[in-house]
């Protein structure tokens, strides 16, 4: 009767499966060991007829338990203790003037460097050279927006060398460090405007490439809304020699699975550039949900990032954020109409 109570409580299948989310709401105890568990632990799943819940640890040591050595059922849940971990050394790694290894990250953690990188990734979505770069970059963002000259903006910000920083300047800023510090008043985009079989469509592109596709309806609003993307570019409309470029965009639009030969100039942070990576790479015809875009650049849990990233995309069909669905298979939003995405999905399906 005992044991069927223990079966019958719904406590007993968060133990089972080992739920995370209810670390914090009971704890368990094993009658063979003396030890009692949070529901997460991760030792082998005693028989019921053993086990006793408790609605804190204190009730289960007035019962005469000792805490699990494995779980560590007192302490903070490991989801909380790997966060805490991760901000202090972000906080490290902020506050230095240089960057800092990953085996001196590692050592002011308490770990091995494989394992504190594995967790520093798990919890930030980004290594910690990766994050240590996006900081320093900004620091650089934030210096030159006050009128810093370039080579104490980038000495300031940590980078040990001028040209580390000029190798990932582009990245970094989105064009030249000395074009940043004037405003991005140098940094010129030009644009043309074709038809579509899903409307106006707005090519545009840098020295670099393609920088911008868009579609909509209103030409003005395109116009408008590729100013409010480069905010601190001047924006051209082209001349007759840029209707090539239109031309070929338009295309793409009509036949995505053809791709785009033109280059493009990709801007965003690197967590953004690796998910629009991973669009680039679903094949035409093929579709994915966030939470399997997220699998396949080893983020499972950031879903929602994902997301985001797909709706700062800035190159429609180009790199294809309308190839991502939900999970149930029905269509999610898309930042350029949920029909025009339909019809894409639908024209790579005939393809």
């Amino acid at each position: 009767m005992l044991m069927d109570a223990t079966v019958n409580d719904p406590r007993w299948m968060k133990l089972v499966t080992r739920d995370a989310g209810a670390d914090g709401s009971f704890v368990y105890s094993v009658a063979t060991t003396g030890v009692y568990c949070r529901p997460s632990c991760p030792a082998r799943t005693p028989h019921p007829r053993n086990v006793a819940f408790h609605a804190d640890p204190a009730a289960a040591e007035a019962a005469g338990f000792r805490p699990c050595k494995r779980c560590r059922p007192t302490e903070a849940p490991l989801a909380e203790r790997q966060a805490a971990v991760v901000a202090t050394a972000c906080r490290r790694i902020e506050a230095a003037e240089e960057a800092l290894s990953l085996g001196e990250l590692a050592d002011g953690a308490g770990l091995s460097p494989h394992h504190f990188h594995r967790m520093f990734k798990a919890v930030t979505g980004l290594t910690p050279k990766g994050y240590g770069d996006a900081h320093r970059a900004r620091r650089v963002r934030a210096a030159l927006g006050k009128g810093a000259q370039v080579t104490e903006a980038l000495y300031d910000a940590g980078f040990g060398s001028s040209g580390r920083f000029y190798a990932a300047a582009d990245a970094a800023l989105g064009m030249l460090p000395r074009a940043y510090r004037k405003g991005g008043a140098a940094a010129a985009i030009r644009y043309g405007i074709g038809d579509s079989s899903l409307g106006r469509v707005l090519a545009a592109a840098s020295e670099r490439g393609v920088c911008a596709i868009m579609l909509g309806d209103d030409d003005a609003e395109l116009v408008a809304d590729l100013g409010r993307r480069f905010p601190n570019a001047r924006t051209i409309a082209a001349d007759g020699d840029f209707q090539a470029t239109v031309d070929a965009v338009v295309a793409l639009v009509e036949e995505p699975e053809r791709g785009l030969s033109l280059p493009l100039d990709i801007r965003g942070t690197a967590f953004q550039r690796r998910v629009w990576q991973a669009l680039q790479a679903i094949p035409a015809g093929e579709t994915r949900s966030y939470a399997g875009l997220a699998r396949e650049i080893g983020e499972p849990r950031a879903a929602r990032a994902v997301a985001a990233a797909c709706a700062a995309n800035r190159l429609a069909v180009a790199v294809p954020c309308h190839r991502v669905i939900h999970s149930n298979g029905s269509d999610t939003g898309y930042r350029w109409g949920v029909e025009r995405k339909r019809a894409l999905l639908k024209k790579e399906a005939r393809g």
